[in-house]
């Protein structure tokens, strides 16, 4: 299992998410055996906790903003 998620991470968001679409629509399908469809399920939950984890790391880039040292600091938007 370890060399599926190292796999999972090589990937970038967009090949995941594409991966993961698949996955969607071949389970939705019906048409495959079970122990595929719950091979299928497993790898779909590592794609989809592997894209939950690129969003977070995305977001918490996104609030930051350079200080005048050029350094990170915290984005607060002010209210009013």
């Amino acid at each position: 299992m370890a060399n599926e998620n190292d796999t999972t991470q090589s990937l970038t968001f967009e090949q995941a998410m594409s991966q993961l679409e698949a996955i969607v629509n071949h389970l939705q399908s019906g048409e495959i055996p079970l122990e595929e469809s719950i091979e299928q399920f497993q790898k779909g939950i590592q794609l989809a906790n592997y894209c939950t984890k690129s969003l977070e790391q995305a977001e918490q880039t996104m609030t930051k903003l350079m200080n005048d040292h050029d350094e990170l600091e915290d984005f607060e938007v002010e209210e009013g």
